[in-house]
């Protein structure tokens, strides 16, 4: 059904109008380009990249690749595309991730919609005009009904702001904007500051190369076995001939992923029972490991067992037992992101790779060449910052988003994000937020989170077409419940007790929040069709 938004150019505004504006194009962009398409809108994207992907375009570093098996980080709004794509490994590695970009873009012919090499500055809703105008740094003014921030969870990166960081004369590198062309570290004396998800992908890669890595830790992390294998054509064709079933099940699952989930209480069973199914879960590889028991994100107890399980993991691996001291954490397990890995531990021993422990003494600057740690100075040809991102909020935060009466997002967030259901924010009509806080996201696949964003957005915009509405905003009380609840069910899980990214611990300066909704991918989903069905309860729509 097409379908035509009555709206105007902004009073005293020379500028193209749209009936919507989305901003990126990852997998989130796209989806909500082609089903505005499908609506007969008038839709433009804008990307700041030269290409589509997302984060798959500019998270190019060495050993990256995705943590939830390829078969089921992927679109399935579309059989014909389930049954077209096929991907050769279980993990898929980012350059493949980033064809299947490419080939959606190119299927469903979306690169004429999208703006490339356009990064949108401010976004201004107009009261008078009910229409959202944004400016781009091409000097360029557009306007829409609608605007959907489809700008990431994980997509602006965080660079500390060590000392003397300009005058570094080697060359440097963030594993979140990695140059395009590839680096070759071959013969290089490499320095690593960073122990995450993008560092620990990336050593045992940047390892094989460099002629000395060394590794500055802040605080280790927990990283189980990728066990990564080449899909075989039989496993492939029994997914496809049954991916309604898959799909099915994961949409049950907390974190809408299909993996095996173990509802008994791992203090019943005993710790040396337990270590029987720990085994079992690490020979198997990948985040399932904690389905393994249902306490271990509720108990300390739970939760020291499957901690104690993978410290004694490294301590086998790693066999200089001071090294293995250090990479062992302290933190709960899970509470910061499982990593998974492939030789991440096993790299400490070689001889060309040194760890240096900065959880007490922190990197007193970055030198002209290489960096100061207490009395020493290593020197170093590159330096790779593996800092990670300022998630959630970090990309909403480098745009001047103005709604009702001039008020800025970015003060009313000052505290922390408040949002209705993760989607949109009280004095910001008619603006959406793909995977936004305060909505499941990053505790879950994405790419079902996005399509079910995608889907309640799209739907809400034909709903207000079809009815004859020209704005919907969330009711303040609404927002302050939603919050109240995100808040609660994040304090009965162990993921909130630690400083995490998902509470903003790694950017200095920002509110310490637990970001996500926590109360699980089926939980959500249902409030949210709830919501909708109750003709959009805790909105207004005018």
């Amino acid at each position: 059904m097409s379908r035509q938004i009555r709206s105007m150019t902004p009073s005293g505004e020379n500028c193209a109008n749209f009936d919507v504006l989305i901003v990126g194009a990852g997998f989130a962009g796209m989806y909500m380009l082609h089903k505005c398409r499908q609506l007969g809108l008038s839709t433009r994207v804008f990307e700041v990249g030269k290409g589509v992907g997302g984060t798959w375009y500019w998270n190019r570093y060495p050993g990256a690749r995705c943590d939830v098996e390829s078969v089921q980080y992927s679109y399935q709004f579309d059989t014909e595309l389930e049954q077209e794509w096929t991907w050769s490994e279980k993990y898929s590695t980012q350059p493949e991730i980033l064809r299947y970009a490419n080939h959606v873009a190119d299927r469903f012919d979306l690169r004429d919609n999208i703006q490339f090499e356009t990064r949108v500055i401010s976004a201004e809703y107009s009261e008078a005009d009910k229409l959202w105008v944004l400016e781009t740094d091409r000097n360029e003014k557009v306007s829409s009904r609608y605007c959907v921030f489809a700008t990431g969870c994980l997509s602006s990166s965080n660079v500390p702001k060590f000392e003397g960081y300009e005058t570094f004369k080697g060359l440097s590198y963030h594993t979140g904007r990695w140059p395009h062309e590839g680096v070759n570290f071959s013969g290089l004396r490499v320095g690593v500051i960073g122990t995450g998800s993008s560092a620990i992908q990336s050593i045992p890669e940047i390892a094989k190369e460099a002629n000395q890595l060394t590794v500055f830790q802040r605080t280790a992390n927990y990283t189980i076995p990728a066990r990564n294998s080449e899909l075989t054509e039989d496993y492939v064709s029994s997914i496809k001939a049954d991916y309604p079933s898959l799909r099915e099940r994961a949409r049950n699952k907390p974190a809408g992923y299909d993996i095996p989930l173990n509802s008994q209480s791992v203090l019943e069973v005993g710790r040396e029972d337990a270590k029987i199914e720990f085994q079992r879960r690490w020979e198997l590889g990948g985040t399932q490991f904690l389905g393994a028991y249902g306490d271990l994100l509720l108990s300390p107890d739970a939760n020291e067992v499957a901690a104690d399980f993978v410290k004694s993991k490294i301590r086998e691996i790693v066999y200089d037992p001071e090294i293995a001291e250090l990479l062992c954490p302290t933190n709960i397990i899970g509470c910061k992101r499982l990593c998974v890995d492939t030789d991440y531990y096993a790299t400490y021993n070689r001889n060309n790779v040194q760890l240096v422990d900065v959880s007490s003494k922190p990197i007193d600057r970055i030198t002209p060449n290489g960096i100061l740690h207490g009395a020493k100075e290593y020197e170093f040809d590159a330096i790779v910052f593996a800092t990670g991102f300022d998630a959630m909020t970090g990309a909403l935060a480098n745009i001047k988003i103005v709604g009702k009466g001039g008020n800025l997002l970015s003060e009313k967030w000052q505290d922390g994000p408040q949002t209705y259901l993760g989607l949109t924010s009280n004095g910001f009509p008619n603006m959406f937020m793909i995977t936004g806080p305060g909505s499941p996201s990053v505790l879950t696949n994405m790419l079902p989170s996005i399509e079910q964003h995608v889907n309640f957005i799209s739907k809400c915009i034909a709903h207000m077409i079809d009815h004859d509405f020209s704005t919907i905003e969330p009711d303040r009380e609404a927002e302050i419940d939603w919050g109240l609840h995100v808040n609660e069910v994040a304090g009965l899980s162990l993921r909130s007790t630690c400083s995490s990214w998902y509470v903003g611990a790694n950017v200095p300066g920002k509110p310490r929040v637990f970001s996500p909704y926590i109360g699980g991918f089926p939980r959500y989903v249902e409030r949210c069709e709830q919501v909708a069905g109750n003709n959009y309860e805790g909105f207004t729509l005018v």
